[in-house]
């Protein structure tokens, strides 16, 4: 018995060292090499896109919101907020999927553009929640929201330089700081954690700040940067730079409609936010994607 024991051991572990040399073996051909790569990283998306799935569904299932659950469809608010829920998240598994298909110097931007939209999505599902219980506007949520994924939308400018060798660390630390300041002079002046003849000179700072922003990308040095980058990165950087004017816009259009306090205000104000939101987050990444791809099938043709 013992020896049959034995026996079976010995075998097991001769099966287990051709296995290994024939994996070895394998592997040292450089096209099967390449081709295991890239199922690993496409199991590895698949992975991830799963995880967000599951997630989705258990906050779409989640029962602690106050009445039956179940949205009223004759509140646009509501609606508002589901779709833009939808969009962020059907954006993030976009980018993810995605960032496997450019070249490696932009994935990091499409990794970005990805935690934009996946932040914003885990946010809106509870911005959603929030709307469907109390129906306020829910201003700590959105700006913890906007706390982390503007400065990540304003980095991204500095990322894109990046790719192609023409950032410094100095254009980056002046776009994110003036994205903080933008975003904390808004929410004290939304908030009214202040007298009330202190919102709209905050309500200055913030604009300012994002005039600022707008003055890097169309005439500083972020614009000097890109001059000689290539045709799908130009295009790419002042689409995003034109979302950053004219999306960006709705934000101060919105905070001003909202201070006239009505009950229809709110609403418009947080459906024009959910709009916003969705168009420039969304619309942001897909220009960064665009770039990527752009500038990797030019790499590959010179090659």
């Amino acid at each position: 018995m013992e020896g049959a024991n034995r026996a079976k051991v010995a075998k097991t572990h001769r099966c287990i060292i051709n296995l290994n040399t024939l994996l070895y073996t394998q592997l040292k051909n450089p096209h099967l090499r390449n081709m295991f790569k890239s199922n690993l990283k496409r199991t590895s998306s698949l992975l991830l896109i799963g995880t967000l799935g599951l997630l989705a569904l258990g906050n779409v299932s989640a029962n602690n919101i106050v009445g039956d659950g179940y949205m009223d469809e004759t509140d646009m608010v509501a609606v508002s907020f589901w779709l833009a829920t939808a969009m962020m998240l059907a954006s993030t598994v976009f980018f993810m999927l995605e960032r496997q298909n450019v070249a490696p110097k932009w994935r990091t931007s499409m990794t970005v553009a990805a935690l934009v939209t996946g932040v914003a999505w885990y946010h809106y599902t509870y911005m959603r929640k929030h709307w469907e219980a109390f129906e306020t506007s829910p201003l700590v949520m959105r700006y913890i929201d906007w706390l982390i994924t503007v400065p990540l939308q304003v980095a991204e400018f500095y990322l894109i330089l990046a790719a192609i060798g023409a950032a410094t660390a100095a254009l980056f630390w002046r776009l994110f700081g003036a994205s903080i300041v933008m975003l904390v002079a808004g929410f004290l002046a939304e908030s009214d954690e202040f007298a009330d003849g202190a919102t709209w000179p905050l309500f200055a700072v913030g604009v300012a700040a994002w005039l600022y922003i707008i003055y890097e990308v169309w005439a500083g040095e972020a614009k000097e940067s890109v001059s000689g980058a290539s045709e799908g990165t130009q295009f790419a950087f002042k689409a995003m730079a034109v979302i950053l004017t004219a999306g960006w816009i709705i934000y101060p259009i919105g905070f001003i409609m909202g201070e006239r306090g009505g009950a229809s205000d709110i609403e418009f104000l947080n459906i024009l936010y959910n709009i916003a939101d969705v168009i420039n987050k969304t619309a942001f990444g897909m220009m960064v994607w665009y770039a990527a791809t752009m500038d990797t099938k030019a790499s590959g043709s010179e090659e």
